[in-house]
């Protein structure tokens, strides 16, 4: 009985440290893939001098998951954090980095954050904290050997999105314009500019893909969502386009392919919910 109690006792102790490591994408370029769906994805680039992170979780607790991933790879203080979009699951774990990190973000990010702090009451927790810097269309950041692309492709998943592009490493952080094998949440955006900016990931020599949610993701994956998004768009244009009412809509649409997609009800993330946004999107 000794050797089966000691292979289960080393099979749980591998199983806890590989939980504790961050999913390797690229040379020094790592994955932190969200156990609990309500957090997002974080990607994260170590340099020579510092590491640069790519939206920073829900909160403190969930961004505590990541930071002990980082701390396996290494002690280096994260000097800049990338967050996406305003959602809270994307950038309530800013404060856990410290006081030092320079948060980036899209103007209208930081606005829209600054809105939801300061609405009675609050819509987010003190503990958010916004950019301290931002930029318009793009950003290049300089993290000794590598560059990070940062850009600002205009209204998709909101009004405000962003994503990184490593090229060096051939893989982009995509924030919640891209979630792997899932329907979407639908904020007030743009699905026709959405579908543009999910070509112009198709277009870069790229090979990986970190998704705002679920798992590392490939370029099938990607052109899968986007065609998602593509045939949705064409059924209700046509439909509307018959004079059809919007609830008569959502009962038409043909889900065909795109059934294997998961679906969250609780976060308006089901063919439903996304034919309704694209339908407000063209009235």
């Amino acid at each position: 009985m000794i050797r089966p109690l000691v292979y289960l006792a080393f099979a749980a102790l591998t199983a806890v440290a590989q939980a504790q490591q961050p999913q390797k994408i690229g040379e020094n370029l790592y994955a932190c893939i969200s156990d609990n769906d309500a957090s997002a994805n974080s990607t994260f680039l170590v340099g020579h001098d510092g590491i640069l992170l790519v939206d920073s979780g829900l909160n403190e607790t969930e961004a505590g998951k990541c930071l002990a991933k980082i701390r396996s790879v290494s002690p280096l203080p994260v000097r800049y954090i990338v967050n996406t979009h305003y959602h809270l699951d994307h950038q309530g774990g800013n404060k856990a980095y410290g006081p030092d990190a320079v948060i980036i973000t899209t103007a209208f990010t930081r606005q829209r954050i600054l809105e939801m702090l300061n609405s009675s009451p609050p819509h987010f927790p003190p503990t958010v904290r916004p950019a301290t810097v931002t930029f318009e269309h793009a950003l290049t950041i300089y993290l000794a050997p590598y560059t990070a692309e940062v850009i600002a492709p205009g209204p998709g998943h909101t009004l405000g999105d962003a994503y990184v592009y490593f090229p060096q490493q051939k893989a982009i952080a995509t924030g919640d314009l891209f979630l792997n094998g899932s329907c979407p949440a639908m904020d007030t955006g743009s699905v026709r500019n959405w579908i543009l900016t999910l070509n112009s990931f198709l277009e870069k020599p790229v090979e990986v893909f970190v998704p705002g949610h679920f798992a590392v993701a490939n370029r099938a994956n990607v052109t899968f969502f986007r065609d998602y998004l593509a045939d949705l768009t064409a059924q209700v244009t046509a439909l509307s386009a018959q004079g059809m009412p919007l609830d008569k809509i959502q009962q038409n649409i043909k889900v065909g392919k795109f059934a294997t997609l998961h679906q969250f009800p609780k976060y308006n993330a089901t063919p439903q919910d996304n034919a309704a946004s694209i339908y407000h999107q063209l009235h």
